[in-house]
């Protein structure tokens, strides 16, 4: 009775998975790809419409697949718990990441100071192009407004989306991995599938442009290394809520402060590296969490073994 159980549980997640990227690149390729050759990658409302839109399909294909494999809608992951010890989660996914993600982007600068303005020249001249003209005063006015707002608000402006994301990943196919198997191998499997769903875009220029070594395969590479390293923690922050919200918030959070960092670069000079958490250095303390996240987990499993 267990295997069979246990093989129910893979066919609905490779159902889940097969729909999930079927329908998602599916879209990229002939709705988003034209309209990003058109009129560029992130250059207009409509690029960014088309691609926030590809966030809501993982969730979409949760409710087809609970429908077609008849699972119904228990453990759906979506009942808030404030339990005992549980609470903390909620804003620990909603604080945390952006002082992680500032700590990664002084790490970039303090390793690339000649790319640091404080002035914010080319961010300055940026919008000049676009027909606003602001005085250094007036952009770190902003800027400072920007970030206040982006730690508070972001996890509420992006909880609609990230949603769209979240229910798939941390509500459906993570509490199927931890399933059948511990937290280690699960969070790398999850992560790279994470990851790799992104190909298509990343092929098309987002978070690394197209103009750096290796494109597109290194930006996808790099993708996947980052959905590894912010799904951990948002799969870790999850399991100990005893829902997919903290996922969900964490994600709006990071979201919304990832770019922050860009507001600083002397020129268009964002790589790789960062100073935005995708990149490695730019997501250092990212990945420092992760791997602390990791030996926490991979210790109480090892205890509850010893336990049993």
């Amino acid at each position: 009775m267990g295997n069979f159980a246990s093989m129910k549980e893979t066919n609905r997640l490779i159902i889940y998975l097969v729909l999930t990227f079927a329908l998602t690149w599916t879209y990229d390729f002939l709705v988003v790809k034209p309209i990003v050759a058109e009129q560029g990658y992130g250059t207009g409302l409509i690029p960014q419409l088309v691609v926030a839109a590809m966030m809501f399909f993982p969730a979409l294909c949760v409710l087809l697949t609970r429908l077609f494999t008849k699972e119904g809608f228990k453990n759906s992951q979506l009942t808030l718990n404030f339990g005992k010890g549980r609470t903390r989660y909620y804003f620990i996914a909603w604080f945390l990441p952006a002082v992680l993600m500032s700590l990664g982007a002084v790490a970039y600068f303090l390793i690339f100071p000649g790319r640091f303005d404080s002035a914010h020249t080319y961010i300055i001249q940026q919008n000049a192009e676009l027909g606003v003209t602001m005085t250094p005063e007036q952009m770190k006015t902003n800027i400072l407004t920007g970030l206040f707002a982006a730690i508070l608000l972001s996890p509420i402006l992006n909880i609609v989306t990230c949603f769209g994301e979240e229910w798939g990943w941390r509500g459906y196919m993570m509490p199927k991995l931890l399933g059948k198997m511990k937290f280690l191998p699960a969070v790398l499997i999850g992560g790279f599938i994470w990851g790799l769903w992104h190909a298509p875009i990343i092929a098309m220029g987002h978070n690394y442009g197209t103009d750096y070594a290796g494109a597109p395969w290194t930006g996808i590479a790099m993708m996947c290394l980052f959905c590894i390293v912010l799904g951990t923690l948002l799969t870790y922050w999850s399991v100990k809520a005893g829902n997919c919200w903290p996922a969900i918030i964490g994600h709006g959070a990071v979201n919304g402060f990832a770019g922050s960092p860009l507001f600083f670069i002397a020129e268009n000079n964002h790589t790789l590296l960062g100073p935005s958490a995708a990149g490695i250095i730019g997501g250092s303390a990212l990945i420092v969490a992760a791997i602390v996240v990791i030996i926490i987990q991979t210790r109480q499993e090892r205890k509850a073994v010893v336990i049993e």
